[in-house]
C-alpha cells in the first residue's frame, strides 16, 4: 500500500527557509564571517516572500528590473547576507555565484549596494532611510497607475531613528495601500539588547498610533507568517506593517545560544558543523 504525503504551500516555504540558511552559511564561511545569526533568523520571512512558486513577491528572476515588479527594499544593509541567499533560492542571482561573496569584482558586497546586485533594491546601511525611499517609491507607484507594491524590510533598531517615524507618519497620510513594513524583532542591537539601548515596545501599538494596520507574528513560524501576510493582502485602507519576532541564529542551537550574537563569531570548524545542524545530523 502506497502513502500519500501531501506538500503543501507550508512545507515548500519551510523547505526554502532551509536553503536560504545553508546558503547564507555557505556565504558566511567564504568570508570566515558575517551577519549569520540576522541571516538564519530572518530565514522564514524571506522565504515567505521570495521561496520560487510560493512566494509573496510578483517578480521576474530571469528579468529583476521588470516595471510590474513588487518592489522589496532592505534598509538593513548588514542584512545583505540573507537577501543574497533568498535572491539565489528565487533564481534571480545564480546559485554558483553565492560562493563569490564579499570578494573583489564581486556583485554580493557585505553590505547591500543596489549598483551591483540583480534584485537589489536601494543601498542600505545607514538605518532609518528605508521607509522614507518606500513611501517615495509607493506615490511614484500610484501616481503612474503600477499596481506594484513596495516591502521594506527593518530591524526593530531601526525604530530608534526619528526618520523612520516621520516616514510611517507620512504613509499613513497619504494612505499608501501599497506600502507594507516588516519589522525584524530580534530583540538585539549592536551596542547590546534592543530594551537596554532604546525601549521600542509596545511596537505593535505604536504603528497603530501612527495610523498603520499592524499584526504581529512568530517570525520563525512559516504557518503564522503566511496567515499574516494574507491578513495584510485583504487590508486596502492604508499601509500595513508585519512585525515578525524571530531569534538571532535560528535553526542551529549552537549559534541560537551564542553571546555576542550582533556580529557572530564562528570558528572554522563550527560552519560545517551548522550545516549539519540544519539537516538534523546530530554530532
Amino acid at each position: 500500500m502506497t502513502t500519500t504525503i501531501e506538500v503543501t504551500k507550508a512545507d515548500r516555504v519551510r523547505a526554502a527557509a532551509t536553503r536560504i540558511r545553508h546558503h547564507a552559511l555557505t556565504m558566511g564561511e567564504v568570508q570566515g564571517q558575517g551577519y549569520i545569526g540576522q541571516a538564519l533568523g530572518v530565514a522564514d520571512v524571506l522565504a515567505a516572500f521570495y521561496a520560487k512558486g510560493d512566494g509573496e513577491l510578483r517578480l521576474r528572476p530571469e528579468d529583476p528590473e521588470w516595471d510590474g515588479r513588487d518592489r522589496f527594499l532592505l534598509s538593513i544593509g548588514h542584512y545583505a547576507i540573507a537577501l543574497y541567499a533568498a535572491l539565489a533560492e528565487a533564481g534571480t542571482i545564480p546559485l554558483a555565484e553565492i560562493d563569490t561573496y564579499g570578494s573583489d569584482d564581486s556583485r554580493l558586497p557585505m553590505s547591500g549596494m543596489a549598483s551591483y546586485t540583480p534584485g537589489m533594491e536601494i543601498s542600505g546601511g545607514s538605518l532609518g532611510h528605508g521607509l522614507g525611499v518606500a513611501c517615495g517609491m509607493g506615490l511614484g507607484l500610484r501616481h503612474r497607475g503600477n499596481p506594484a507594491r513596495v516591502f521594506n524590510l527593518l530591524s526593530d533598531g531601526e525604530l530608534d531613528e526619528g526618520s523612520t517615524w516621520e516616514a510611517a507618519m507620512a504613509c499613513a497620510h497619504h494612505g499608501l495601500t501599497n506600502v507594507t513594513a516588516i519589522v525584524d524583532v530580534n530583540g538585539l542591537q549592536a551596542d547590546g539588547p534592543t530594551p537596554g539601548v532604546l525601549k521600542t515596545e509596545p511596537v505593535t501599538e505604536k504603528w497603530r498610533a501612527f495610523g498603520w494596520h499592524a499584526v504581529r507574528v512568530d517570525g520563525n513560524d512559516v504557518d503564522a507568517l503566511l496567515v499574516g501576510l494574507d491578513e495584510i493582502r485583504d487590508h486596502t485602507t492604508g499601509p500595513s506593517v508585519l512585525i515578525c519576532d524571530t531569534r538571532t541564529g535560528r535553526g542551529v542551537p549552537f549559534l541560537e545560544t551564542r553571546e555576542k550574537a550582533h556580529f557572530m563569531p564562528v570558528a572554522e570548524h563550527e560552519w560545517s558543523a551548522a550545516h549539519d545542524a540544519l539537516d538534523g545530523v546530530q554530532r
